[in-house]
């Protein structure tokens, strides 16, 4: 049974949204300020082709974060939280998502150096809090973490540090790695954990 040319259609359309996004990163994480013809090209289609899917710059950068936040959860997932202690598998979550953002520093900052919505900000988030939220709920329910502070403002702290932590790496007050340190360090003993 053949499938449908409108079936066809959408399909090519994924594909083509697809490779834009794919180019896109690639494009902008070698240069931040690429244009929409760079990125045409490394797609292999044309900005009309670009523009179709993405109308504005701004739509095609939230969509290009979108992917790194998906790439990022997925790393996270793949770190086992819901394996050994619940201080390591936060460490873990938060490793995940240091090596994503690694990966695209200075696109990362052009990025979210843009006005982004309350709303958009909080789905983009959301999946990365639920994670967070897991590991937490689990460590309290341990005993490994302290169960005094509402598990929502563990959640709001770590993701405010763990930007925090970024932008001392990024500004060069700190090292990538003393960084990180001082965000675990930091985490472990807001939660009450042994650091």
């Amino acid at each position: 049974m053949s499938r449908s040319p409108a079936r066809n259609q959408r399909s090519d359309a994924q594909r083509s949204r697809a490779s834009i996004l794919d180019a896109a990163l690639q494009t902008l994480g070698a240069d931040p300020d690429a244009g929409v013809e760079a990125i045409a090209t490394a797609a292999g289609v044309t900005r009309q082709t670009v523009y179709a899917h993405f109308p504005s710059r701004r739509d095609l950068l939230a969509a290009v974060l979108d992917r790194i936040t998906e790439e990022a959860v997925a790393a996270m997932d793949a770190a086992d939280l819901d394996d050994g202690p619940a201080a390591e598998a936060l460490v873990r979550l938060i490793e995940a998502g240091r090596r994503t953002s690694g990966k695209y520093p200075a696109l990362l900052r052009k990025i979210t150096s843009l006005p982004a919505s309350p709303d958009a900000d909080e789905r983009r988030h959301s999946p990365v809090a639920e994670r967070l939220e897991r590991v937490i709920r689990r460590g309290k329910a341990s005993g490994e973490f302290d169960d005094r502070l509402p598990t929502g403002w563990l959640v709001a702290v770590t993701v405010k540090l763990g930007h925090a932590s970024g932008e001392e790496a990024d500004a060069g007050r700190m090292s990538a790695d003393e960084a990180a340190d001082a965000l675990h360090t930091s985490l472990l003993r807001i939660f009450g954990a042994t650091p």
